[in-house]
């Protein structure tokens, strides 16, 4: 009875209105998108996507506090985004923008999880690291543990697949860099904390056309989802 919102950071796309999920992802129960968040309590329901909200967690009090244009990406099993433009969370049209799903390459190389083919996600995740060496070793009997194990270790041939995977983050960041100019962009997820973002950081800047962006790791932790969506349903209360 004390609160005055309840704050629900969700996967899946999130309508405009942080009413309903509007499009879920594979890995969620059938009919997830047809649930009525508003109905499970009288009190006010704020929903978001979790990568925009770990990017306004980020964007709030994290990695790119006082950065008015940011993009966050979480590299974990899959890569989610979040796209802060001029103090606000891209939404897009429907609310479905930041899906980190752009073509790398046209030549349907690799499948991605989502259907299509050669997603930035399905060369940037956890999941494509491990893809990355079961194609250089020839064998499905590995795992992204392996590999930055083997990297920690100085093996060279992981150290190979390493690079491989930290350079197809690079060309998407190069990417996202020249189409939105951010004045950082952020990386987060289990896998984040492996890569070195000054090294990325260098190949971003010799490369894009806009002006230079720096490379940030998060520092909102695993609850950012939980805080971001928190502090965005305390802002909606607040001006609503």
């Amino acid at each position: 009875k004390d609160i005055d919102v309840i704050a629900i950071a969700t996967a899946g796309a999130v309508n405009n209105e942080n009413t309903a999920v509007i499009g879920s992802t594979g890995n969620l129960v059938q009919g997830y998108y047809t649930i009525d968040f508003q109905s499970l309590s009288s009190k006010r329901v704020f929903i978001e996507n979790d990568a925009n909200c770990a990017a306004w967690a980020e964007y709030k009090i994290g990695a790119s506090k006082g950065s008015s244009v940011s993009v966050m990406l979480t590299l974990g099993t899959g890569v989610g985004g979040g796209i802060i433009i001029n103090d606000k969370i891209l939404k897009g049209k429907s609310g479905a923008a930041g899906e980190m799903h752009f073509k790398m390459y046209p030549d349907k190389r690799r499948k991605c999880t989502c259907g299509s083919w050669d997603c930035f996600e399905a060369y940037a995740s956890g999941t494509a690291l491990k893809w990355d060496a079961e194609e250089a070793l020839g064998t499905k009997d590995i795992t992204t543990y392996d590999v930055i194990e083997g990297v920690k270790a100085g093996d060279t041939k992981m150290l190979e697949i390493f690079e491989r995977w930290q350079n197809d983050i690079t060309t998407g960041i190069i990417g996202l860099a020249n189409l939105f100019d951010p004045d950082c962009v952020v990386l987060s997820g289990s896998m984040g904390e492996f890569i070195d973002p000054k090294k990325i950081e260098e190949t971003v800047n010799q490369e894009i056309v806009t002006s230079p962006t720096s490379i940030r790791l998060a520092t909102t932790g695993n609850y950012s989802g939980m805080i971001g969506a928190a502090l965005l349903a305390f802002d909606e209360v607040n001006n609503g």
